[in-house]
C-alpha cells in the first residue's frame, strides 16, 4: 500500500526557467546566451546541487569563462537573483497537495537542488503539508544515484514500498524504481492527469 507521496521540485511543484532572469537583465541576445550557457548550463550548476562548490568559487569559475566585464557583471547579477525570477510556484500543484495531505498521505519533497533553495524553500505551493524535504546539496549526491533515494528513506523512516515518486525525468523515476519506490513522470506537466492516476493508487484499501 502507498502511504506517502514524494514531490520533486523543479518542473513539477514549480515552473522552472533556466534563462528567465537572463532574460530579464540582458538586452545583448549574443551576450544573453553566453551567460545562460556559462552559468546555468554549466558544471559548477550540477556541483552547487551536489553540494561540492560554494556559491562564491562557482560563480568565480562561471565568470573566467566570459570575455568581457560586462558579461562577468552580468553573470554575477543573474547568479545571485536568478531565484527570484527562474521559480515559479504551481497553485494547480498545490492544491493536488493539500488534497493528498487531507486523504491521509504523507507529503515528502526530493529534489536536486544547491543550498540557496534553503533559504527560498517557501515559495513551494503547499509547503506547510510538507512532513519532510530533502535537498541533494545537504548530502551531496543528486537523483538519480541511490544514494540519493536512500538518504530520503533513512532521514524521514520511510519503506520504499510505501512511498510513491512524481518527478519530471524518467532516469529519476527509474532511479527511484531501482531503490524499490514506484512512481509517475510528469514531463507532460498535466495536474488532472497525474490526480486521475494517483486517485487509483490504493484502490479497495483504505490509508486508516
Amino acid at each position: 500500500m502507498i502511504k506517502n507521496i514524494v514531490f520533486d521540485m523543479g518542473r513539477v511543484l514549480v515552473d522552472y526557467e533556466g534563462d528567465k532572469v537572463c532574460r530579464m537583465f540582458i538586452e545583448d541576445e549574443a551576450e544573453r546566451r553566453a551567460v545562460t550557457a556559462s552559468v546555468f548550463e554549466s558544471q559548477e550548476w550540477l556541483f552547487l546541487d551536489m553540494g561540492l562548490m560554494t556559491e562564491e568559487e562557482a560563480l568565480k569559475r562561471m565568470q573566467a569563462r566570459l570575455e568581457t566585464d560586462h558579461a562577468k557583471e552580468m553573470a554575477a547579477l543573474c547568479f545571485n537573483h536568478w531565484h527570484e525570477y527562474n521559480m515559479q510556484p504551481r497553485k494547480d500543484m498545490g492544491d493536488l497537495v493539500k488534497e493528498l495531505k487531507n486523504q491521509g498521505y504523507g507529503i515528502y519533497l526530493c529534489s536536486n537542488a544547491s543550498v540557496r533553495i534553503l533559504s527560498c524553500y517557501q515559495i513551494i505551493p503547499g509547503i506547510d503539508q510538507f512532513d519532510g524535504i530533502l535537498f541533494s546539496a545537504e548530502v551531496k549526491c543528486i537523483k538519480p544515484q541511490k544514494e540519493m533515494y536512500l538518504h530520503l528513506f533513512e532521514r524521514f523512516h520511510l519503506k520504499p514500498e510505501e512511498c510513491f515518486f512524481i518527478d519530471d525525468l524518467p532516469m529519476n523515476i527509474e532511479g527511484g524504481r531501482a531503490c524499490g519506490m514506484d512512481g509517475y513522470c510528469f514531463a507532460d506537466g498535466d495536474v488532472d492527469r497525474l490526480r486521475e492516476f494517483l486517485s487509483h493508487l490504493n484502490e479497495g484499501q483504505s490509508l486508516t
